[in-house]
């Protein structure tokens, strides 16, 4: 029973992430096929097939990570747990936020900030894992990676619009 009890927070945890993507990719699938399709991008442009795998992959990353997180704090420490888990979660509303600025409205600039923004926070949870969980900090580690070369590819698109 105990089993179950823990993997249900992981599955939870993998549900809400999921589902504050989601209103992002109903905003950035049709945008991909028209708006996207017609602006300037760098020779360093990933095909549009990869964003998928990838966003899927670090979302279930930083899934476990905070998950991890959250059981080694939840029964000693339940209020900076939940603190935690807070934090997670406002960075992926933060992160969901790109979508809408970048691919509804159309604004290249602004969404560079809010990827400082995303990366602000992902170093934020990678600091604030470090002592608690060595795993959860590594798993943190390629979405650190793909955000800053998202930072790069939107900083030359801006530029090149």
């Amino acid at each position: 029973m105990n089993f179950i009890k823990k993997y249900q927070s992981l599955a939870l945890i993998l549900l809400a992430t999921y589902a504050i993507s989601l209103p992002a990719s109903i905003i950035t699938i049709p945008s991909v096929a028209t708006w996207y399709v017609d602006i300037v991008k760098p020779n360093f442009n990933p095909p549009n097939w990869v964003f998928g795998p990838v966003w899927t992959t670090l979302y279930a990353l930083m899934s476990v990570a905070v998950w991890n997180v959250w059981n080694d704090l939840k029964k000693i420490k339940v209020y900076y747990a939940k603190k935690i888990i807070f934090i997670y979660f406002v960075h992926l509303l933060v992160g969901a936020s790109w979508s809408f600025v970048f691919f509804g409205m159309h604004q290249i600039g602004l969404a560079v900030f809010i990827i400082v923004a995303i990366l602000s926070f992902i170093i934020i949870l990678m600091k604030i894992y470090w002592p608690i969980s060595k795993v959860s900090f590594y798993l943190m580690t390629p979405y650190l990676m793909w955000s800053s070369y998202a930072l790069i590819l939107n900083i030359s698109i801006w530029k090149l619009n």
